[in-house]
């Protein structure tokens, strides 16, 4: 019993930064369909901005979440400016719309990680934190991980507040059900675009904060991610906050156990199985309405 609680432990401390990172992603896309496949580099640049502050100012890592949050969300308003802005006012179509940021962003994807590779080399990179284990009921994880998996739920769980009970959330709710209609009921889309975009970029800012944790990190640590956040994304369903979060914690399960009964080799191999297998079955995703 300990064993199988130390696995599904595993599986949704994993989820739950699958979580975070799919709910930014989603927030983008779902709200203009920019398909941002360089989400993940900003992530990447979170966890180097938390490992510098921790090895050479000796700021606490949880104490530096905010400040990174803060820094990517600053981040995300300049790149929505720089790279987005005008194709999301230009573009004739939503197809148009999806086919042009994700190029761009394949190559904002590029710039970004080879930018990290000039600054911090390709050496791994990582530090001691919270390290000591801790038993509960038995099973015994370490404390770094307990805190991640915390803090990556809560961040979920105050997104998903901010979106059902204010007025904020409300507009990208209706933006994401019906941009015409939005639009003419009187929201700003001009405030509201870039806003949900660097909200975007600062939860895969969050993110990659607390894999620096964990984890150790490096310039090409991003991209998976990506792909992981878009698994999550299909199988909760296209603008669906809630859906992100339990398609993250569920795919996390899917991979603890999964490589538990075959290879851990086998992670992406599994991770695909499940967004084929979701695709076919259920292509609005398991908890679209």
């Amino acid at each position: 019993m300990t064993f199988w609680l130390e696995l599904a432990a595993t599986g949704l401390i994993t989820g739950g930064i699958y979580a975070v990172v799919a709910i930014g992603l989603n927030l983008q896309y779902g709200l203009m369909r920019i398909m941002n496949i360089s989400h993940g580099e900003f992530l990447m640049l979170g966890a180097y901005f938390t490992w510098l502050a921790h090895t050479v100012l000796k700021v606490n890592p949880l104490v530096f979440v905010p400040v990174v949050a803060l820094v990517l969300f600053l981040v995300g308003l300049a790149v929505y400016r720089l790279c987005f802005r005008r194709i999301s006012r230009t573009a004739p179509s939503v197809d148009v719309i999806e086919a042009r940021s994700l190029l761009v962003s394949f190559g904002l994807m590029f710039l970004v990680q080879n930018a990290a590779y000039l600054t911090w080399g390709a050496d791994l990179r990582g530090y001691s934190f919270l390290d000591q284990p801790v038993d509960i009921g038995g099973a015994r994880f370490t404390a770094n991980r307990l805190v991640v998996f915390g803090f990556a739920l809560g961040a979920s769980l105050v997104l998903l507040a901010i979106l059902r009970y204010t007025l904020i959330g409300k507009a990208v709710r209706a933006m994401m059900q019906s941009p015409t209609g939005a639009q003419l009921v009187g929201i700003d889309t001009g405030v509201l675009h870039p806003a949900v975009f660097g909200a975007g970029l600062a939860l895969a800012g969050v993110a990659g904060a607390l894999l620096s944790m964990v984890y150790e990190i490096s310039p090409a640590m991003g991209e998976p991610y990506t792909v992981t956040a878009l698994i999550v994304i299909t199988l909760g369903g296209l603008g669906s906050t809630a859906g992100a979060l339990l398609g993250g914690l569920l795919l996390g399960l899917v991979e603890a156990f999964g490589m538990h009964f075959t290879s851990p080799s086998l992670k992406m191999l599994l991770s695909y199985a499940v967004f084929i297998a979701v695709l076919l079955a259920r292509p609005k995703g398991l908890f679209a309405r």
